[in-house]
């Protein structure tokens, strides 16, 4: 059980065995952690720095609780306690950090890039926890595992995202997995929120979401960046939900079991409502726990540990 990648920096270009062989492992892990106690001491003398530029709930808590899990050490650094405040670099910073004789660093930055770089300053194996409006790896695998429980496979699927997509690292990374296993996917939105020439990825755009849903098995529901809402980018959130909300009237008219995904966190009312969030239908919960099992399934496979899971 091994990867063919040392570092996970994005999905653009894994190949689609080590996107399964991720998912097969997250499986195994997610048993383990529904155990009366959820601990293996498979990492044990694994020294891990969660290195978070930018600030996170969801994955930085997931990313710590696997490692944790994991029997790992763990080492949480932070900018606002940090020499970055009195001018250190990015490069001195990971730099000094290495010398201290640790194993892996998950980062998370807002400039698109940085994991990339750091593989050239450190021999550490570097996971991406997202950087800028690239990519966001583990997020995107723990949809496809959510995914791959309810449907058991991608080939023929068809999968919508909706929302912003022109600032969606997430959307980015599903697209690179899915189709890599086969899924089709449709981007829905409004056009001031599509990237230039996206449809070269060989995905599908569409700007109405009623004939989307009817289409799609599965809609993944991104965050509408309220930060960004100043440059314009539709005239109104009352606009942007009367057109592009994923509201219970709609689900209802699609007339199919839709499965609902979202990455979080949710601005309820807005691009979807909570009695749409809360729905049987949607699997927002299952996604925060096959969150922890994958980032405990990455960290795993690239540790160079080569005993077994539960060793």
């Amino acid at each position: 059980m091994a990867l063919s990648i040392r570092h996970l920096l994005g999905l653009e270009g894994v190949p689609g065995e080590d996107i399964t062989t991720i998912l097969d492992t997250a499986a195994t892990f997610r048993e383990i952690l529904k155990r009366p106690i959820p601990k293996v001491p498979t990492l044990r003398g694994k020294t891990v720095v969660n290195l978070f530029y930018e600030p996170s709930t969801r994955t930085r808590i997931s990313f710590e609780l696997a490692e944790k899990r994991l029997s790992a050490d763990s080492v949480n650094f932070s900018t606002s306690t940090s020499s970055v405040k009195k001018g250190e670099t990015l490069r001195d910073t990971i730099r000094n950090i290495e010398a201290m004789n640790i194993d892996m660093v998950v980062v998370r930055h807002k400039a698109s890039g940085v994991p990339l770089f750091l593989t050239q300053c450190v021999n550490a194996a570097v996971i991406n926890a997202g950087d800028g409006m690239h990519e966001h790896p583990t997020q995107a695998l723990l949809d496809m595992m959510t995914i791959r429980d309810h449907y058991g496979s991608f080939e023929h699927l068809k999968v919508a995202i909706l929302g912003d997509i022109a600032h969606s690292r997430v959307a980015r990374s599903n697209i690179y997995g899915l189709k890599r296993l086969g899924a089709k996917v449709r981007l829905c939105g409004p056009q001031t929120l599509m990237p230039l020439h996206i449809e070269q990825l060989g995905v599908e755009i569409s700007h109405d979401l009623e004939d989307t849903l009817a289409w799609a098995d599965v809609v993944n529901v991104l965050r509408i960046q309220l930060e960004r809402q100043n440059k314009g980018l539709f005239p109104s959130v009352r606009e942007y939900r009367a057109e592009f909300g994923l509201t219970r009237a709609r689900v209802a008219k699609a007339k199919k079991d839709l499965l609902i995904l979202h990455p979080g966190p949710m601005n309820r009312g807005l691009e979807i409502d909570s009695d749409v969030a809360d729905s049987q239908q949607a699997v927002i919960l299952d996604q925060v726990t096959n969150g922890v099992a994958v980032r405990m399934a990455v960290l795993y496979l690239l540790s160079g540990n080569e005993g077994k899971v539960e060793d």
